[in-house]
């Protein structure tokens, strides 16, 4: 990748010139480092080497690092190995997650009446067909009678339908029959299992179809207790298989089990331990491609961070996170908050998390943490907006225009604003599309997703944008040196009230503050 500064940069010369500008910090001793010398350092060059060390244990390990694969294991392996030699002391944490991966395309096909062969959506997700294989399906190939299931045909004008809800939707169920199951009223898991518990040999779940509820489900079934195919369908489809005695074949190539991944946590060997900032990025891809973007930007962002500060005498301690399993909801990072004892998790002061921070059409997003924004979701933990001003400063001495993002709990901050810790973080768009608006303001193309290749295999070193990467991390360095050395930092408080976060695998699929699209009801 060939790299240029962005035009905010370029006026003033270099990163390091423009951090020069005046800018209000939180203020230092006199002694401390400076962060703006700091964050001026910063190269593009090492980030990227280790995008291209991501990239080529993708390439070793089957075109994926996700968790659960040799690909995530080489990936831990480098970053662990990194730390170690910069003196950070590195704990490996492992923890068991259900683990799922579709090998190769699915298969649905009406075989009678009026033969008819259905589109997959593909493993890698690079278009949307009509039916899609729902994360922890089962493997099977089998062909036989639909048989429908507590349909309501046509649809009610509001969601009703509470179709394989009940076990008594399945009396008479024949078994080795295929369950057409409409969505609503409970989880696609809970259908799914009572359907196989009826002795069904598959299931196809679609849309209810009412508006914004006819296009093909992608859904979840959230965990692997399901050994038959189970696939997700628009209502279209849904609707045209109900209206007939209909054989069909349906074929799903997965992988469904319980396995063992891990996060990797280092500390600074300097500072006060109980006063902890921490800082984190998820180190997994999708099963679907090498996650250079999504999240090997992030990760190397941080993992830079760490080796250019590992020698700073610092007042706080640095804790830095690379989370394992982030793609299947949070599990890492989910799994390292809960099992803090109230003592240690009462010592971090504040996180932040770093997703996606190099996005090829990208947006400078802060994350919003007083709600000054009013997009939608609540205010971050009281501290938050502190953070979110931090970064602010950072963007304003560049000259570079940023706006804010919502935290709605479909990264790895959700676990730490559950447990009232101070958070904030950047990001720089995933699938959501760039705005006139912000075309205008970031350069780069109206109405195209801000990352084009999200959760898809084309998820390579190519799919970076190496400015927005080299001002991020920037961003993080300067944001590391100004909390190393900060005397009054923001601390753990009560859990947020109010409604929770909506959990990362139910987000709606048209959001764009994270990651996982699979709707789990």
């Amino acid at each position: 990748m060939r790299f240029h500064l962005p035009k905010g940069v370029a006026r003033a010369g270099t990163l390091a010139a423009a951090l020069a500008l005046p800018l209000t910090l939180v203020a230092p001793a006199q002694a401390d480092p400076d962060p703006r010398r700091l964050a001026g350092s910063v190269k593009a060059q090492p980030v990227i080497r280790h995008l291209e060390a991501f990239q080529r244990i993708a390439d070793a390990n089957g075109g994926t690092r996700a968790s659960g694969t040799p690909g995530y294991d080489a990936s831990r392996d480098y970053v662990a190995d990194k730390l170690r030699k910069a003196g950070y002391k590195v704990t490996i944490q492992s923890f068991e997650f259900p683990f799922f991966i579709e090998n190769s395309t699915a298969t649905m096909a009406r075989i009678s009446p009026n033969p008819r062969t259905y589109a997959p959506t593909p493993p890698d997700g690079s278009s949307v067909g009509e039916f899609a294989t729902m994360t922890y399906s089962g493997a099977g190939d089998v062909t036989a009678t639909l048989q429908n299931v507590d349909l309501l045909l046509p649809p009610p004008a509001a969601p009703g339908s509470t179709s394989g809800c009940e076990a008594a939707d399945f009396a008479g169920f024949t078994p080795g029959n295929i369950a057409l199951i409409q969505r609503g009223g409970c989880d696609f898991r809970v259908k799914a299992e009572n359907a196989q518990a009826a002795g069904a040999a598959g299931v196809i779940i679609f849309n209810e179809g009412q508006e914004g509820r006819t296009a093909t489900v992608q859904g979840t079934l959230g965990e692997p207790t399901v050994t038959i195919p189970v696939v997700g369908a628009s209502f279209e489809v849904g609707a045209d298989l109900a209206a007939a005695t209909t054989v069909v074949r349906l074929a799903t190539d997965t992988e469904s089990e319980i396995r063992t991944t891990s996060n990797v946590i280092a500390d600074s060997r300097s500072g006060d331990p109980g006063k902890v900032v921490m800082f984190g990025a998820h180190l997994d891809s999708v099963t679907a491609g090498p996650g250079i973007n999504d999240n090997g930007t992030g990760s190397a962002g941080i993992l830079e961070t760490a080796l250019l500060v590992a020698k700073l005498p610092t007042v706080n301690k640095l804790r830095f996170a690379w989370w394992g399993a982030e793609e299947l909801n949070l599990i890492g990072s989910e799994h390292y908050v809960a099992n803090l004892a109230p003592a240690e998790r009462a010592k971090i002061k504040l996180y932040l998390n770093f997703d996606m921070i190099g996005s090829p059409n990208y947006a400078y997003k802060i994350y919003d943490g007083d709600d000054s924004d009013a997009i939608g979701e609540p205010a971050g933990p009281p501290g938050s907006d502190e953070i979110e001003a931090t970064f602010e400063r950072y963007f304003d001495a560049l000259r570079l225009p940023h706006g804010g993002t919502d935290f709605d709990g479909r990264s790895d901050y959700g676990p730490f604003i559950e447990a009232g810790i101070p958070s904030g973080g950047l990001f720089t768009g995933a699938e959501g599309v760039k705005t006139e608006e912000e075309a205008r303001q970031y350069g780069g193309t109206a109405g195209v997703a801000y990352d084009p290749c999200y959760h898809r295999s084309c998820d390579t070193t190519a799919n970076v944008s190496t400015e927005a990467l080299l001002v991020n991390t920037g961003a993080i360095v300067h944001s590391a040196v100004t909390y190393a050395y900060d005397r009054s930092l923001p601390g753990a408080t009560a859990a947020r009230a109010g409604a929770p976060l909506r959990a990362h695998a139910e987000a709606d699929p048209g959001a764009d503050a994270g990651h996982h699209h699979a709707t789990t009801r």
